[in-house]
């Protein structure tokens, strides 16, 4: 947890994280047991002596620019600095890393986290090659005793890690592993202690946080992902709740009926979709139909609460026509998104779908990315419009002195940019009540309400 004691720093480290919200947390783990080590951490590689990189794996794109930014660094081996390349890039090449960057001396997946101590003594002593390459399959501990919280007001407790749907187009199983859940009494017990530590919002993590499996030892006690998410909302101080990412197999109505019972959980749900035809869905081993799909947004939609709904989309992946990509536009329309992230699909190692023929041309996917991204900003300019003139209660995270205005987020996760007067000035991290006044594609405009 955040308040780690700070030994003697005179070791220094530099970390730099790429991809989700996992890998961000993650690092924050990263750096909680550096400091507990004794390492100060500094915010550029010139003042480091370890240089860390979290890396993702995810797309081609990722993994490419982390082995781009090792060697941009190479000059800085001679002035002896340690190099370590962490994550999911580390978990997929492993020992290959060293061949393939020589000056590298640390590669470490994320279960092996809480061994830092032992692989920096290794490092210390001069070791040039130390791994720390978890055993996925057995390993299922994944938490580690300490971790920097790096937002003092908004923290992530990761609940389940790994992932066994194994879609034929993602890595995530092979460098996470297996789906491993902690069970709900740390759970709980990580939240109240963030609670009494002052974080008012709790972000609950998983590649698929839905597919949680309470693995407390005793039955009666296990909860359901539903009921954990009540229970984390019922924690004294707690005034928000999210999670992220969810699955659609693993999607249970429970879940709507909780969000809606419980005003302490965000009315936001993220529900990739990745394609909106079945026939795609089904290459893809997605496990679910689109009118499956279809199904659990009418869920959401027959809520008692606006629910606001996000997913993620590939296009192109090899296969798609265009009467498939038309159905996913087409899905767009239906379902109404409130944001869309969109990637054009790109192959990886040890996946199924890097031997599918039909590959689709990298022009045509970037194509159809500017089409879906087209459609999706006029539904997002329609949807936003709908804000103008309610009121918001919104977190605020920040002060942009160029726009004289404060930052907030609502409990839909929109960015909502508001004015305020000097006589009623908010504070970072509190809550404030405002008026939506304007809106733009992606963010709302507003005035705080005295």
């Amino acid at each position: 947890m955040s308040g780690v004691p700070e030994k003697d720093a005179q070791k220094t480290f530099y970390l730099e994280t790429f991809g989700c919200q996992m890998n961000v947390h993650d690092s924050e783990k990263v750096v909680g047991t550096l400091i507990h080590e004794g390492y100060r951490q500094v915010q550029t590689v010139e003042e480091a002596d370890l240089v860390l990189y979290n890396t993702c794996s995810i797309r081609d794109k990722a993994e490419q620019k982390v082995f781009n930014r090792l060697a941009d660094y190479k000059k800085y081996k001679k002035q002896g600095k340690t190099f370590g390349v962490l994550g999911c890039v580390a978990q997929q090449e492993g020992e290959k890393i060293f061949e393939r960057a020589p000056y590298v001396s640390l590669v470490a997946g994320s279960a092996s986290y809480r061994n830092l101590p032992s692989m920096l003594v290794q490092i210390e002593a001069g070791n040039s090659r130390v791994t720390g390459l978890d055993d996925r399959e057995t390993d299922a501990c994944f938490e580690t005793e300490f971790t920097a919280r790096t937002n003092p007001h908004r923290g992530y407790i990761t609940i389940i890690e790994g992932c066994d749907k194994f879609c034929a187009y993602c890595v995530v199983p092979y460098t996470r592993g297996k789906e491993r859940s902690r069970t709900s009494e740390s759970v709980l017990a990580e939240a109240r202690q963030m609670a009494d530590l002052g974080y008012t919002e709790i972000q609950l993590l998983g590649q698929n946080v839905n597919s949680y499996k309470d693995s407390t030892g005793d039955v009666t006690k296990r909860k359901t992902f539903a009921e954990l998410l009540t229970a984390v909302g019922e924690v004294a101080g707690i005034k928000r709740v999210r999670f992220t990412t969810s699955h659609p197999r693993d999607f249970g109505r429970d879940i709507v009926d909780a969000i809606d019972a419980s005003p302490t959980l965000c009315d936001h749900v993220h529900l990739p979709v990745q394609s909106g035809s079945t026939h795609i869905l089904d290459a893809m081993q997605r496990l679910y139909t689109r009118d499956q799909y279809l199904e659990r947004i009418a869920w959401m939609k027959g809520a008692k609460r606006e629910i606001s709904i996000t997913t993620d989309v590939i296009v192109g992946f090899p296969g798609e026509t265009e009467s498939d990509f038309a159905e996913t536009l087409s899905l767009l329309d239906e379902v109404g998104y409130d944001a869309v992230f969109a990637f054009k699909y790109s192959p990886r190692p040890n996946t199924p779908a890097i031997t599918l023929e039909d590959a689709i041309p990298d022009e045509e996917k970037a194509r159809r990315l500017d089409v879906l991204m087209q459609r999706q900003r006029e539904i997002q300019i329609t949807r936003y419009k709908k804000y103008i003139g309610t009121h918001c209660e919104v977190m605020v995270e920040a002060r942009n002195e160029a726009r004289s205005q404060w930052t907030g987020r609502t409990t839909h996760n929109k960015t909502l940019n508001f004015t305020a007067p000097q006589s009623s000035v908010p504070k970072v991290g509190s809550y404030a009540p405002v008026i939506v006044t304007g809106s733009f594609p992606n963010s709302l405009l507003g005035e705080l309400v005295i």
